[in-house]
This record gives C-alpha cells, structure tokens and sequence, in this order.
C-alpha cells in the first residue's frame, strides 16, 4: 500500500521516516518529495507497506503522532489525477511606447 505523510519538517530524513513506519511493519521505498529547482524538502513524503493489514495499523497510530516537533497527516495515497500537458509560453508582455503621459520631444 502507499501511504501519503503530510505535515512534514522539513528536516526530516528517509531514514527517519523508515524508522518511524518500521515499528508497525516491513516498509518498501520511502520517498521524502523535494522541489525539483531547490531539492529542499516539500514537507510530504510517500511510504511504500507492502503488507496492506500493516499499512492500515501504521496509518491508524501514527495519524495525528508528533515527529520531529510536527503533529503528521498519514492517510492512503489516492492516485495521482492525470492532468492536461501544459503549455508552455505566453505571459504578459510590455507593449509599446506611446502610451504614459505625452510627446517627448
């Protein structure tokens, strides 16, 4: 099962996050999300339970629990929504030169 983790430090590790889900079970890949243009934390994470049972009781304790000085959000990951491509350019643009206040010379 994969498992969304809200409400994150932004200090906090894979390994921590590993640790905290690992009392309740065997954890398959955790994955701390960064900003792509940064690389700073984001404040969510993933982790992957492969045992749902385990996943269920790991959400159930660790909803609401302080980690690393935050009250965490843990809940199962909804699938991501596909979304439309994105188009790049347009944006604004200055205009021309005429228009603020008369003739210059």
């Amino acid at each position: 099962m994969n498992i969304y983790v809200g409400n994150l430090s932004y200090e906090i590790t894979e390994d921590e996050l590993r640790q905290a889900f690992a009392a309740n079970g065997e954890v398959g890949a955790v994955n701390v999300v960064t900003d792509r243009y940064t690389g700073r934390p984001r404040g969510f994470a993933f982790v992957e339970m492969p045992q749902d049972e385990q996943a269920r009781q790991a959400i159930q304790k660790l909803n609401g629990t302080a980690l690393k000085g935050r009250n965490i959000t843990v809940n199962e990951a909804r699938p991501r929504e596909s979304r439309p491509p994105r188009r790049d350019g347009g944006g604004g643009g200055g205009g021309g030169g005429r228009g603020r206040g008369g003739d210059r010379w």
